[in-house]
């Protein structure tokens, strides 16, 4: 499962960050390594930083899924982490659908 980690300019942080993003999807979505061949990782600051304090950190990940269209989910937080956790585990959750619609069939 390859990982691309995206930043606006808004977002701190560099090889420490990425390496934090990956380790996350990789844990989190490990079960699901046969059939995803490439996560996007879209990280941004939609309040820039003219503001702090807010729920505005936002994550959006996109999975690529062997023989399947992407599919894509976003998260909303306080930190950079949590909104790679709370998408991670959005993407759990469409995946386990979507996969288990195909093993159904």
């Amino acid at each position: 499962m390859q990982i691309q980690v995206n930043k606006d300019k808004n977002i701190s942080g560099h090889e420490a960050l990425a390496q934090n993003v990956e380790d996350t999807l990789h844990q989190v979505l490990a079960r699901f390594a046969d059939h995803i061949t490439r996560l996007e990782v879209h990280l941004s600051d939609e309040d820039s930083t003219s503001k702090t304090g807010t729920i505005d950190k936002r994550c959006l990940l996109e999975a690529r899924l062997a023989g399947r269209e992407p599919t894509a989910v976003s998260d909303l937080a306080r930190t950079t982490e949590q909104a790679v956790t709370g998408a991670a585990h959005k993407m759990v959750s469409l995946l386990d659908s979507e996969l288990g619609k195909l093993g159904r069939h």
